[in-house]
């Protein structure tokens, strides 16, 4: 990573060409928090770290993943997050808003990304230890309240239609009503009775605990 303490990389395929060995280097502890499964998506580096996984010892490596209840709202995915718990990852759903989508290696590497943009997202990679051990610390304070997996997907809800996981989605990407409105194609009234007609099915009283009661149940189609 030469001797730069944080430098910034355009897009997936620059991140892993300068930044993929990390990795596969990791040693004892892997962090991963994110909205949902597509922010850290690269192959390559999945697969670096399912064969630091396969090699490691449970006593001595730590691999971790939080996600958004966002990250449940597809079968596929659930499905996916199963596996990775079943290769010894722990898996867990906040219920509170993740303000940084990162990865921590080792307490001692912090990749963040940033926006998304025409070329590709932004990352930025640090082994600043003052960056790193105040992002470590936010992330384990999160994962300490955070459900775990299985308790997620236990638990029944209301049958969810896909209009109702795409209001949900929008309630877990932190945009404004006006602009996730825009997104879905309907208007600003139109969203707004539909999230209050999703948090009544959820048994919710605020958009955030829609977003936890969701990723609690496991959004059951």
């Amino acid at each position: 990573m030469r001797n730069e303490q944080v430098f910034s990389v355009q897009g997936d395929a620059e991140l892993i060409a300068r930044a993929g060995h990390l990795f596969a280097s990791a040693q004892s502890e892997f962090l991963c928090a994110a909205r949902d499964l597509k922010t850290w998506s690269q192959p390559e580096a999945r697969a670096a770290i399912r064969n630091r996984m396969r090699t490691a010892n449970s006593s001595d490596f730590a691999s971790r993943k939080l996600l958004s209840p966002v990250a449940l709202a597809h079968e596929e995915d659930r499905a996916h997050l199963r596996l990775v718990q079943s290769k010894g990852a722990l898996v867990r759903i906040s219920g509170s808003q993740l303000p940084h989508e990162t990865i921590l290696i080792d307490r001692r590497v912090m990749i963040l990304a940033g926006r998304e943009t025409p070329t590709g997202r932004e990352y930025t990679v640090t082994t600043s230890p003052i960056l790193v051990d105040g992002v470590h610390s936010l992330f384990r304070a999160i994962w300490d309240s955070a459900l775990d997996l299985d308790t997620c997907l236990r638990s029944d809800i209301p049958h969810l239609d896909a209009d109702g996981r795409l209001i949900l989605n929008a309630l877990g990407s932190g945009l404004t009503d006006e602009s996730a409105a825009q997104r879905l194609g309907v208007s600003l009234r139109t969203y707004r009775r539909r999230v209050a007609e999703l948090m009544a099915k959820l048994e919710a009283n605020s958009r955030f605990q829609a977003g936890l009661r969701a990723g609690e149940s496991g959004l059951s189609r």
